[in-house]
């Protein structure tokens, strides 16, 4: 196993070391038996999603993201899922892709310097998104000031109620 790439491949080793560092998540794909057009399909959800699908030789795949420690996975066509802005969104979309597209084998993750299994990059689909855990959050915020408002409007309220009863007798 090579520590570094050749020089022909600099470039493109370089690019994605560059992307490596900038992404939160990595999800290493098998993408052999999809079709060109479900490539293109899976690219644009996953770009949409805030992430990237990048196809590259497997030993640069391995040396810039996985620093030599996925060689044992990397055989046959793969690519790299980039995840810049949500860890979480584009491997739901990569899961939800593979519902349809059961040829797509996902292989392992690579996420804080940390080689995740098959089973752990599942176990990541399945969390909530960030935008979903901002949402839960707030509304967790929320929650107690919308009580404090009830309780300080009830006071208010049954008055109203009672003179409203007071000047239908009347």
């Amino acid at each position: 196993m090579r520590s570094t790439p050749n020089t022909k491949n600099q470039s493109q080793f370089a690019s994605l070391s560059e992307k490596a560092k900038k992404a939160q998540s990595i999800v290493i794909t098998d993408f052999s038996g999809t079709s060109v057009n479900q490539q293109v399909e899976l690219r644009s959800k996953i770009r949409e999603a805030g992430g990237e699908m990048v196809v590259a030789k497997n030993t640069l795949i391995d040396l810039a993201v996985g620093k030599g420690k996925l060689s044992e996975s990397l055989h046959g066509m793969n690519a790299a899922i980039f995840s810049y802005a949500d860890p979480v969104a584009p491997v739901k979309v990569l899961f939800e892709f593979q519902k349809k597209n059961e040829k797509l084998t996902i292989k392992k993750g690579f996420m804080d310097d940390r080689v995740l299994s098959e089973d752990e990059v599942i176990s990541l689909s399945k969390l909530p998104s960030k935008n979903e855990l901002i949402a839960k959050l707030l509304m967790v915020l929320n929650s107690p000031a919308t009580g404090l408002v009830n309780v300080l409007n009830a006071g208010t309220r049954n008055l109203v109620y009672a003179l409203n009863a007071i000047a239908e007798k009347k």
